[in-house]
């Protein structure tokens, strides 16, 4: 898959993501957030497993050979996805569609940052500008000059560090097994089985709960999870991290859109200006490296 076609794939995630803030915010009916996050990830799983098993077939004897490290890396990846989406779902439900999408995107930033201090990963100098950009753009777009922070926005903010982390995880593990169907299935499945474990001890929560949030579930779990997660990570097989974070921001666009044609929440002509801001810094962290000011200069 050629690097085009990969970030193309992202921002589609990006499209489904922010269009599922919507359910994530109205579909949990009384489901406590621990256990509405295990069972849509479950669900996800269960969507992908086919595909899975079958890439497995075909990777694990032929191309890469799986070892107990990279089920650990997984075991760690699924852990750090299950905890950024508690963090996040329970935000969500105590903040606006908006606002949450707008919090999300401090991970943009986060990525490079953490990929040069702890992996010393270099970027190309676009990132660091596209990334202030993308995030400059979502604060905008939310209308954050307007609003104080709530309990719901502190909640979504704290996800934003795990969500980094997991995206450098993705794109690590990724590129290593070469079988990205695989890598989201067991992530879901630790994410789910972690979510459930914990729901039904913490939350206690009846079988009319999990009827209640059905269509929740049901439609985060196959189009949130099974999807937009999926194409996440076959995505970063092919692109790097911070890049693929900038492109996966534009869920801020999407999340505003769905809110606005929705539940019917209010953006102006100033928040839209932030969603070019946004664009401009996927345009230029995709366009920039492959132009002549892009690339390295040579002496002599």
């Amino acid at each position: 898959m050629s690097r085009l076609r990969a970030n193309l794939v992202l921002l589609l995630a990006a499209m489904i993501w922010g269009s599922a803030f919507v359910a994530q915010q109205t579909g949990t009916g009384n489901l406590g957030t621990i256990s509405f996050t295990g069972a849509r990830f479950l669900v996800g799983g269960l969507v992908v497993l086919p595909f899975a098993l079958r890439q497995f077939r075909r990777v694990h004897p032929n191309e890469y050979r799986f070892q107990s490290t990279d089920w650990l890396l997984l075991v760690l990846t699924g852990s750090v996805l299950f905890t950024a989406a508690c963090l996040q779902q329970y935000g969500i439900l105590h903040t606006t569609v908006t606002n949450a999408g707008f919090l999300t995107a401090l991970y943009v930033p986060m990525v490079p940052i953490i990929g040069l201090l702890l992996l010393k990963r270099k970027v190309h100098w676009v990132v660091w500008p596209a990334s202030i950009g993308c995030f400059m753009g979502t604060y905008i777009m939310s209308g954050a000059h307007d609003v104080q922070l709530q309990m719901g926005d502190l909640w979504v903010i704290g996800s934003t560090l795990f969500w980094a982390g997991h995206v450098l995880l993705v794109g690590y593990i990724a590129s290593r097994t070469r079988a990205p169907l695989v890598v989201a299935t067991f992530q879901f499945f630790v994410c789910g089985l972690l979510g459930l474990g914990l729901g039904l001890f913490i939350e206690n929560p009846s079988i009319a709960d999990f009827g209640g949030a059905l269509f929740g579930i049901g439609y985060v779990g196959v189009f949130s999870v099974g999807m937009a997660f999926t194409l996440q990570v076959v995505g970063q097989r092919y692109t790097q991290a911070a890049d693929a974070a900038i492109i996966l921001s534009s869920e801020t666009i999407f999340a505003a859109l769905a809110g606005f044609l929705i539940l019917g929440e209010r953006v102006t002509l100033f928040q839209l200006s932030g969603g070019l801001l946004i664009l401009a810094g996927i345009m230029a962290v995709e366009l920039v490296p492959i132009s002549p000011i892009g690339k390295p200069r040579t002496l002599g």
